[in-house]
């Protein structure tokens, strides 16, 4: 693990692990300070984790979190304070550092020299310039000059990111692009489902993100603090400011741990795991592996979230393997769903309904996980049916698949980009902001009512790419999206209801119902997910490629 020294009592490192605290114990730290919120990276600990790791190696621990870029004095004072309370030597961590580092930085500007703290700062392995700037100006940051200016600025180097990235230099390789993404690994996310049920490895799942950027793109590798949309400015995380001409916004989805009681102290244990984490997607398989008998649940949160078919395929491929290994009678199956109905789209409800049956699951609608109680193995739900009281329900469990809740990034849902519910506000056929005429969205972010899955986004960046050229050209929008989206449901290891759907639920197969019929389980839909998928999303959507992707030529009604 990575420390730095800052002063005397004092060093700062990124993310730690578990086994990480008692490395840090056994270095004769006495105290760990975090300040990073839960749940922005998906391979992220839960501090609550960290605390109960400090309090088994007798180690203090306080919780600071602060959202990158957003370092305020009060923060400052806070971080002082606990220095002061707290027992030494401290170590205080965050996504990679910065941010303690700042809050350090910060809180000795009355008692050090600017000089002294950014040479500290500096052989510590952070520039601290940043903040130098904002305290020469009074705690605000300038936004009428920038540190770095380019014609398209891409917010997030997720799929969204990376496609339209690479879709707009396909078109044009002399534009000057940039990505803002603070990540080291970029994860294929849809693939986090097979890892839970034994098919996939972890680490085909994930690259480094330095590999993915396209050629002639420049990465930003920063967190976004805020946007200043007038101005045409984004400030990053050390109050640095990027401008643009045009920008593109697509950070994807925060998942909310941190939204049940209790889910974050005994995530990985206890029989509590999520394929929604990298690092607990294979103890979703460990469980199914050495689970016999027992209750299992499965739930899932309200809408929206990523891939809504998700929780289900993790209950569909838990109760295959069951079945195969002939334990399935011994186990009871519950699907507890905080919404009214299966699937959103109904043409694909009457197959997936046979391995409902199949697996004997019991369907428990308008159940919404609340809290959670590792040790003692029961979850309570709400249960809120239509035109009925709420009611509380607590049921015992041998194994539980928890989907969290999700939100837009606490910087997207506090900025000016966003609509009431905290999304990018964009036009749903060409994904133009709709106040803001050189900005657009795509990915889970943005509030286009269609199903946030990378198969929307796939469609998604050409359709951006278009527009923004057509708008560097002074043209209207040529490009809409049609709301298409894709969740591969495999119902079993071996086959897949491929459900393809657009705006109101339309149906939108990719190929002729002789050749695969996505309302039915078949085996070449499995083929495609398990076979084709991967290098399609690695090779081609990330590179430009727009196999079947091609964007659809606007409408006048669009425009």
């Amino acid at each position: 693990m990575e420390k730095h020294e800052l002063a005397t009592g004092l060093s700062v490192g990124p993310q730690i692990t578990i086994s990480d605290v008692q490395t840090l114990a056994a270095a004769g730290f006495r105290s760990i300070i975090c300040n990073r919120p839960d749940a922005e990276g998906a391979d992220q600990p839960g501090h609550e984790e960290i605390a109960r790791a400090a309090q088994e190696q007798e180690m203090e621990f306080r919780y600071l979190p602060v959202t990158p870029g957003m370092v305020t004095q009060e923060d400052a004072s806070a971080f002082a304070a606990a220095l002061t309370a707290l027992p030494g030597p401290v170590f205080a961590y965050c996504r990679t550092g910065t941010r303690s580092t700042t809050l350090w930085s910060l809180s000795q500007a009355k008692d050090r020299s600017l000089t002294d703290i950014l040479a500290r700062a500096k052989a510590a392995g952070y520039d601290m310039n940043g903040v130098a700037r904002r305290i020469a100006n009074g705690g605000k940051t300038p936004t009428d000059t920038g540190d770095a200016k380019y014609q398209v600025v891409i917010v997030g180097a997720g799929a969204g990111g990376l496609s339209v990235a690479a879709s707009l230099k396909a078109r044009r390789s002399d534009l000057e692009v940039a990505i803002i993404d603070p990540a080291d690994i970029h994860y294929y996310q849809p693939g986090w489902t097979m890892v839970g049920g034994g098919i996939f490895e972890p680490s085909k799942t994930a690259k480094t993100m330095g590999s993915l950027i396209p050629k002639g793109v420049t990465w930003i590798k920063a967190a976004v603090a805020a946007f200043e949309p007038e101005k045409n400015a984004v400030i990053l995380d050390g109050c640095r400011v990027v401008k643009y001409d045009r920008l593109v916004v697509c950070p994807g989805l925060k998942l909310d741990w941190a939204g049940i009681e209790g889910l974050e102290e005994t995530l990985g244990r206890n029989g509590v795991t999520s394929n929604y984490r990298y690092d607990l997607a294979p103890y979703t398989w460990q469980l199914v592996s050495s689970t016999t008998e027992g209750r299992a649940l499965f739930t899932q949160p309200p809408m929206p979230i990523k891939c809504a078919g998700a929780p289900q395929k993790a209950m569909y491929l838990s109760g295959d393997a069951w079945f195969k290994r002939g334990v399935l009678k011994n186990i009871d199956i519950q699907f507890m769903n905080a919404g009214g109905v299966l699937f959103g789209v109904k043409d694909y409800v009457p197959a997936l309904m046979e391995y409902v049956e199949k697996y004997d699951a019991t369907l428990n609608f308008f159940h919404k996980l609340v809290s959670i109680d590792g040790s003692a193995k029961t979850a309570t739900f709400e249960v809120i049916r239509p035109d009925s009281e709420k009611q509380i329900l607590t049921t015992d469990f041998d194994m539980i698949h928890v989907v969290p809740p999700q939100t837009a990034p606490d910087f997207i849902r506090v900025s000016p980009l966003a609509d009431a519910a905290g999304w990018v506000d964009v036009d749903q056929a060409t994904l133009r902001h709709k106040t803001y005429d050189n900005i657009w969205s795509l990915g889970d972010v943005m509030n286009a009512p269609n199903a946030k899955t990378a198969a929307a986004a796939r469609k998604q960046a050409p359709t951006v790419a278009e527009n923004i050229m057509a708008d560097i050209a002074g043209q209207s929008a040529r490009a809409q999206y049609d709301g298409y989206g894709s969740c591969p449901l495999t119902v079993e290891r071996g086959r897949i209801v491929l459900a393809e759907f657009g705006y109101g639920g339309v149906l939108k197969p990719s190929f002729p119902k002789w050749l695969l019929d996505g309302t039915q389980p078949t085996r070449a839909a499995w083929l495609l997910k398990e076979r084709l998928l991967p290098p399609i999303y690695w090779k081609a959507m990330l590179r430009g490629h727009e196999w079947m992707a091609k964007p659809e030529a606007v409408s006048a009604k669009a425009d």
